[in-house]
């Protein structure tokens, strides 16, 4: 896959998705919101990987939020950052995505870090929202996400009263899962992905389905029976013995049904 805003590789299990504008803070724009997307939609096709890593470019940024430049000045969606889209296909992908953050995660760019499915950071990361001081604000996926991991008062303080956080401090609300040192983040962030990568990819799947269906409505609650039939149900003797009878136009037997 060729991008122009992000950078992709793959590592055995692993596929990297690095968000490639380390000049501009790597803050997302219209087109990468929409290359992680895709990005993230082709990993779904393939089998190959089982782990994904997103993580910034350069070692001073993660993400410090979106930018609009270019885009229509209107209200309706020519106008809106795509940012929903690339956190549903985040929250969506049945494969684990871990957050590797290596520098300042900002407003969006911390929302994005919580989407993802953990978190690991270096030491010296730099972790804040910024919403209600400069005029924004996530009520959403920034709010519902963050009060899971941090619990609604320390979610509403820190929305309330954007204060920088350290990594250490960041790891001890539980708003992210480890910190290491500046010089191992990326080998620490491989060990992680391949940890995870080392369990059953259908169990893996299941209980990140089973999360999202919390909050998803009846679209996660949906990914969850959904992926019951097509692993389970659709190769069943149950199944083959109805769509058998209905093809012949017979009347199916009971007995096999449930098996």
């Amino acid at each position: 896959m060729s991008f122009s805003q992000i950078l992709f590789e793959e590592d055995g299990p692993i596929a990297k998705i690095t968000l490639n504008r380390p000049e501009n803070g790597n803050m997302f724009t219209e087109t990468m919101c929409h290359e992680i997307r895709d990005c993230i939609e082709g990993i779904r096709r393939e089998t190959r990987t089982r782990v994904v890593v997103l993580t910034g470019a350069g070692d001073r940024f993660f993400c410090i939020g979106g930018q609009k430049d270019g885009m229509e000045k209107t209200n309706l969606y020519a106008g809106t950052l795509p940012v929903l889209e690339m956190y549903e296909a985040i929250d969506k992908l049945q494969k684990p995505v871990v957050a590797s953050v290596n520098g300042f995660a900002v407003g969006g760019g911390n929302v994005l870090q919580v989407v993802c499915d953990v978190t690991i950071a270096k030491e010296s990361a730099v972790f804040r929202q910024v919403g209600p001081m400069m005029g924004s604000f996530d009520a959403g996926y920034g709010t519902w996400y963050l009060e899971d991991l941090v619990g609604k008062k320390r979610a509403k303080e820190i929305w309330y009263c954007n204060k920088k956080m350290s990594a250490a401090e960041a790891k001890e609300i539980g708003m992210i899962n480890r910190v290491v040192p500046d010089d191992q983040l990326e080998e620490k962030t491989r060990e992680f992905a391949l940890e995870i990568a080392e369990r059953g990819s259908f169990a893996l799947a299941a209980i990140k389905g089973a999360f999202n269906a919390r909050h998803g409505g009846v679209g996660g609650l949906s990914r969850v029976t959904h992926d019951l039939l097509l692993t389970q149900y659709l190769g069943s003797e149950e199944h083959k013995e109805l769509n058998e009878s209905f093809n012949s136009r017979k009347s199916p037997d009971p007995s096999k049904f449930g098996h």
